[in-house]
C-alpha cells in the first residue's frame, strides 16, 4: 500500500477514537468553566469566538456554502438540536447541580434512543449482534458510573427536576439532531454548514442569556483557558469530526461512539480531580468498548436505506 494510502487508512481508523477523547472533555470543561459564567452566556461567548475563527476558515478552505433556502433551514434546525439543545441542556443541568458524571451517564443513553428511531425515520436496520452491542454498551456505562452515584445523595439531593429535565432535553437534542442531519443534510458542505449550525444555535442561546441570565462573567486564567479549549478543540475539531463521521456512517453506528464518552470522562476526572476508579468501573469500560465494537462491526440487516 502506498504511504499516502496507508496514512489515509490510519486517519480513518483513528477518527472515532480521537472524537471520543475530544468529545469527553466537554463535561470536564463545563465543570471547570461554569463557576465563572452562567451556562447560556458561557455558550454564547463560546459560539461567538468559534464563528470568528470558523467563518474565515470555511471561506479559505472551501468557499462552498449550502445551496438553497431549504437546505439552510434544515442545517439550522440540525444545529439547534446538535448544538443548542444538547450543549444548552448539558451545561444548564450541570449548572443546576447535577454531577457531571451523572449527566454523562444519562446522555450516554443516546445510542439506544437513536437506534430505536433510526429504523422508522431513516430506514436503517440493526441485526441481533448490533442490538446486543447496544445493550452491552448501556450496561457498561452503568457499571462505570454506577459506583459514583449515591441514591441517597446524587440522585435525590443537590439538584431538582429542572436539572433532570435539562439533561433529558440534551439527550433528545443530540439523538434527534443526529437523525435529522443524516436524513435532511446529506448535501451540507462540512465547514460552511457547521457555521450555519453555530449561527442558529448561538442566536437561540444568546436570546436565552438575554431573557434568563444576568450575563456576568468572571474572567480568570482558568476560565480563559477552559474557553479556549472548548472553542478550539470541542467546537471546531470535535464537531467537524462528528459531522464527518455522520456523513460516513449510519446514524446508529455513529451514536454508538457516545457509549465510550462516560468511561473516558471518568478517566479524565481521575487524572484531573483525583477521583478513584474502582475495579467495577474498569470492568464497565471493557464492557462498553465491547458493545461499541459489536455495533460498529456488526452487519446491518438487509432492506435498510443505503448510505449516502
Amino acid at each position: 500500500m502506498p504511504p499516502a494510502s496507508r496514512a489515509a487508512s490510519l486517519w480513518l481508523a483513528a477518527m472515532p477514537l480521537l472524537f471520543v477523547v475530544l468529545w469527553s472533555t466537554g463535561f470536564i470543561g463545563a465543570k471547570f468553566g461554569l463557576p465563572y459564567a452562567e451556562p447560556f452566556t458561557f455558550l454564547f461567548i463560546r459560539f461567538a469566538l468559534t464563528l470568528a475563527l470558523l467563518v474565515p476558515l470555511a471561506h479559505w478552505l472551501s468557499g462552498e456554502w449550502p445551496r438553497g433556502a431549504r437546505l439552510w433551514g434544515h442545517i439550522a434546525i440540525s444545529g439547534l438540536l446538535v448544538h443548542g439543545a444538547y450543549l444548552g441542556g448539558v451545561f444548564y443541568g450541570i449548572y443546576l447541580g447535577m454531577p457531571a458524571g451523572l449527566a454523562s451517564l444519562l446522555v450516554g443513553l443516546q445510542p439506544l434512543l437513536t437506534a430505536a428511531l433510526a429504523g422508522p425515520l431513516l430506514g436503517e436496520r440493526l441485526g441481533g449482534r448490533q442490538w446486543l452491542g447496544l445493550v452491552l454498551g448501556l450496561v457498561g456505562v452503568a457499571l462505570v458510573l454506577g459506583g459514583k452515584l449515591d441514591p441517597g445523595e446524587a440522585l435525590f439531593q443537590g439538584f431538582g427536576a429542572g436539572a433532570l429535565l435539562a439533561i433529558l432535553v440534551a439527550l433528545a437534542g443530540i439523538s434527534g439532531g443526529t437523525l435529522y442531519q443524516k436524513r435532511h443534510c446529506t448535501g451540507m458542505p462540512l465547514l460552511s454548514g457547521t457555521v450555519v449550525q453555530y449561527l442558529a444555535a448561538g442566536a437561540v442561546l444568546g436570546l436565552g442569556a438575554l431573557l434568563f441570565e444576568e450575563r456576568s462573567v468572571t474572567w480568570t486564567p482558568t476560565f480563559a483557558l477552559t474557553l479556549g479549549w472548548l472553542v478550539l478543540v470541542l467546537s471546531i475539531a470535535a464537531i467537524l469530526l462528528l459531522m464527518a463521521l455522520i456523513r460516513r456512517g449510519e446514524a446508529s453506528r455513529v451514536a454508538s461512539l457516545f457509549y465510550l464518552v462516560p468511561p473516558v470522562t471518568a478517566l479524565q476526572a481521575w487524572w484531573l480531580f483525583d477521583e478513584a476508579l474502582p475495579p467495577i468501573s474498569l470492568v464497565g469500560m471493557a464492557v462498553a468498548i465491547a458493545g461499541v465494537v459489536l455495533v460498529v462491526r456488526g452487519q446491518p440487516a438487509t432492506g435498510g436505506r443505503r448510505r449516502t
